[in-house]
């Protein structure tokens, strides 16, 4: 089990890709002609493809990725799903945020896995999301969660410079929507949801304040949200789980242009930010877990790709053993899921318990709702 050699805590820093990325497109089966046949419109070319091996390669846009992986420190999960994948973008999220295949949660994973860090919610900081709204992986009763768009715009009734004239500005707030929905738990939630942005927006005001990089971020959301994550961290804020997303992966149509835009994106964001990290001496107690809901189909519609299965993930850092994990699915037409998708060959919730019990030293099972195969020796 590995154990952080600077003396802190394990921190996990999460990018999830909204839309359901191609993965087939990502690391491609470029040494196979089945691939080229299925794909006639929507393909890499062999020339373009990074190779990795004489049967699969990275994406040309993904070279920061690539090379990190070359330098051992990207770890690929092959072919990760969960039995009867769903194809509706909102009801696989919401398996992937829940764990719950079989039935409707309210109870995010990571909002778990911050009630096991921080019980008694001293820290509002614990989970931080970058982006619009909060996932619902990080969402649960009675844990307290920050959410910011941007750091450099962040802040509650900034106008209102008194702590006390923000309660007191929150507690009108629900008073006039007391009237509308009632009292009870729900306005209980509300109001304690303020109070805690409110900590937390105190706290996060520190974190530009204290930061100076010489890492020079690409003017782009995922590259912006990492930074804002990587400023969290510096801060030394007492950040347990970061959260961002990157939307846009699903392509329909017009992959071929929207897909490497986006791939260039997050691997250029990646690269600045673990750079970014190791220039300030504080990669060593992070990892980075990258998904999507579901990976695309094999066979192209002409100039996309629709819903499918088999995707694949990534955990990035220092201290993961890069390499291939699980194993690629099989593009052989006779092992074509429903004649059109890739078989799954790895479950999520294994990728998560290694996280969890590996990285994390959390309790995976309550989380997951269960046991699953874990991936080995991917710590060093």
């Amino acid at each position: 089990m590995p154990a952080t050699t600077n003396g802190k805590p394990p921190v996990l820093v999460v990018v999830q890709l909204g839309g359901g990325n191609d993965f087939m497109n990502t690391l491609i089966p470029y040494g196979s002609n089945v691939y080229y046949d299925s794909r006639p419109k929507v393909n890499i070319a062999q020339e373009d493809v990074l190779p990795m091996n004489d049967m699969y390669g990275w994406h040309p846009m993904l070279g920061p990725l690539r090379d990190m992986f070359d330098a051992g420190d990207v770890a690929v999960i092959q072919g990760i799903g969960y039995p009867n994948s769903s194809r509706s973008h909102f009801r696989a999220q919401d398996i992937w945020h829940t764990c719950e295949p079989d039935k409707i949660s309210t109870e995010g994973w990571l909002g778990k896995v911050i009630r096991e860090l921080d019980p008694n919610g001293d820290n509002p900081l614990t989970g931080v999301n970058f982006g619009r709204g909060l996932s619902r992986s990080l969402a649960l009763s009675g844990v307290p969660v920050t959410s910011v768009g941007s750091l450099d715009n962040y802040g509650l009734m900034t106008g209102l410079s008194d702590q006390q004239e923000r309660v007191q500005a929150l507690t009108t707030f629900k008073d006039m929507y007391s009237q509308a929905i009632g009292t009870g738990p729900v306005m209980d939630y509300l109001a304690q949801t303020g109070l805690d942005v409110l900590r937390g927006a105190e706290e996060l005001k520190k974190a530009p304040q204290l930061y100076k990089s010489n890492v020079e971020y690409a003017d782009n959301p995922i590259a912006q949200s990492l930074r804002d994550a990587a400023r969290v961290h510096l801060a030394d804020l007492g950040a347990r789980i970061l959260y961002t997303q990157q939307g846009g992966y699903d392509v329909h149509a017009n992959e071929n242009p929207t897909q490497p835009k986006l791939l260039g994106d997050l691997a250029g964001a990646i690269r600045d930010f673990w750079d970014d990290l190791r220039q300030h001496d504080a990669a060593e107690n992070v990892i980075m877990m990258v998904w999507t809901e579901f990976g695309r189909r094999i066979k192209d519609n002409g100039s996309g790709t629709d819903h499918g299965s088999g995707g694949g993930a990534f955990l990035i850092g220092d201290r993961v053993n890069g390499g291939l994990y699980s194993e690629y699915p099989s593009i052989d037409p006779s092992q074509w899921l429903n004649g059109e998708d890739m078989v799954h060959t790895y479950d999520y919730r294994g990728y998560y318990s290694t996280i969890l019990e590996q990285w994390m030293k959390v309790e995976a099972k309550p989380v997951v709702n269960g046991s699953y195969e874990q991936l080995q020796g991917i710590f060093n």
